[in-house]
């Protein structure tokens, strides 16, 4: 039962180191969250940013990493 619990604990700060160290490198790739069909509305008091391509890559990109791990196990 322990055993369980410090795995889930050490997935888990694995799962959070890495998304901290892809939030650090995220400003880096220079066209990521700027792509061609990424809608960006500018007015006098406000910015508006809806990520649609990003999203999809992103989300195309976790679905093949997740398939790719569910094939492993």
């Amino acid at each position: 039962m322990l055993g369980n619990i410090g795995k889930m604990l050490i997935i888990f700060g694995s799962v959070i180191l890495l998304v901290g160290l892809l939030l650090v490198v995220f400003d880096k790739i220079p066209f990521f969250g700027r792509l061609p069909g990424d809608i960006v509305i500018r007015k006098k008091n406000f910015v508006i940013y809806i990520p649609i391509v990003t999203s999809i890559i992103l989300s195309l990109v976790l679905s093949l990493i997740f398939f790719i791990i569910s094939k492993i196990r």
